[in-house]
């Protein structure tokens, strides 16, 4: 593993928290494809702060596509005993943000490409490296129609997210909403008088309780997650300026993570529907808006799918497992590419904690991997 340890050590030592820009690591990552013989395009962000990257290396054809994120989460708060951007090594295990989550995987990926640089490819090697993931799948949604241009129809996806190596068929889709509360601002000694916001707000999220409740009794259910059925969760309420005010906006921002078997669109129509029943209880004026501003789509592959044992094949696992977090895998199965989530490190374990680390054991299987892509790619 001494290159590849070598390129996380340098991964690493960006700071590419995804309130920063990654250019200073893409233009490393491009050098060293680059200099291997990959072609290599860049897709920035609309503002050109961030940069996605693709590469592509062999002869026409559909080949195996590598795909991972290059930002990371804050350590801002968090109890660190090491420098989180300088990879240490103790033990068994190397120390550092985004070395299970998930620079180790890229590490893995461009440690292939120096190998598969000096091998007669009968198949492309392509590479997805995307920015903005940890804050909703933004990067890969702002990439995607160019992306889908270049990378053709690989045999197969391999999305590296922290699975322990075991292949990950599955995982819950997402939309993040905000709900604005529209009520009547006056004085508190006035307030039977008028309408509340907040009162509009906790009425609501009484309401999103209520359709919880009704995902844990009666919805859909999948045993192989923790978690086995749609969920919605409020993850903040705020309203009001001074307590002599009768607050006239109350926000809440939310969210559904849903089951396959649940349709997006018809959770977000019962949402609307909870929105204009509380709305009508209260005078004409009062209101509240709901708007969905982020989403991304689940992962769900049949066990029958020959994406399946391929990739059970080179991971050397013979079992397959859901996650509960989201990934980019679900952008490239709506592509019609069959893909799966298979990366070391454990999230549960080490994801987006301080102190975040990754066993040399897990990356070793992920080069062995990557040995066994390598393989199948010159035969």
């Amino acid at each position: 593993m001494t290159a590849t340890l070598h390129i996380l050590e340098r991964l690493t030592g960006f700071d590419t928290v995804s309130r920063n820009s990654n250019l200073e690591l893409a233009a490393y990552v491009e050098g060293f494809l680059v200099e291997r013989g990959f072609a290599v395009m860049r897709l920035p962000s609309p503002d050109g702060s961030k940069t996605g990257l693709y590469a592509e290396k062999g002869p026409g054809g559909q080949g195996i596509l590598l795909s991972a994120h290059t930002d990371v989460v804050p350590v801002d708060g968090q109890d660190w005993t090491r420098d989180p951007f300088r990879l240490t090594r103790d033990g068994s295990r190397v120390y550092g943000r985004g070395s299970t989550d998930m620079k180790g995987y890229v590490a893995s990926a461009l440690a292939l490409a120096d190998r598969a640089a000096k091998a007669e490819l009968k198949e492309p090697l392509k590479i997805a490296l995307s920015y903005d993931e940890e804050v909703g799948c933004v990067g890969i949604q702002e990439m995607l129609e160019r992306l889908a241009l270049l990378i053709g129809k690989p045999r197969a996806c391999f999305v590296g997210e922290p699975t322990e190596m075991k292949v990950a068929i599955g995982h819950k889709g997402k939309a993040a909403l905000r709900a604005v509360c529209h009520g009547q601002s006056g004085h508190s000694a006035l307030a039977p008088n008028l309408t509340n916001a907040l009162h509009l707000a906790g009425d609501f999220l009484a309401e999103l309780r209520a359709l919880q409740e009704d995902f844990a009794a009666n919805g859909a259910r999948d045993a192989a997650y923790a978690v086995p059925y749609s969920t919605v969760h409020v993850g903040k309420m705020i309203g009001g300026t001074a307590l002599n005010i009768v607050p006239d906006r109350a926000e809440l921002t939310f969210e559904y993570r849903h089951l396959a078997a649940d349709r997006g669109e018809d959770i977000l129509a019962r949402i609307h529907a909870a929105a204009e029943r509380v709305s009508s209880r209260f005078p004409a004026k009062a209101c509240i808006e709901v708007e969905q501003y982020n989403a991304y789509p689940g992962l769900d592959v049949s066990a029958d799918s020959p994406v399946v044992p391929f990739a059970q094949k080179l991971a050397q696992s013979h079992t397959t497992t859901k996650v509960a977090f989201g990934t980019e895998a679900g952008f490239f199965d709506q592509l019609g590419i069959p893909t799966v989530v298979c990366g070391p490190g454990s999230m549960e374990g080490q994801g987006h904690k301080p102190d975040e680390y990754l066993e040399l054991s897990q990356l070793s299987q992920c080069d062995a991997m990557m040995d066994r892509i390598l393989e199948d790619l010159t035969t």
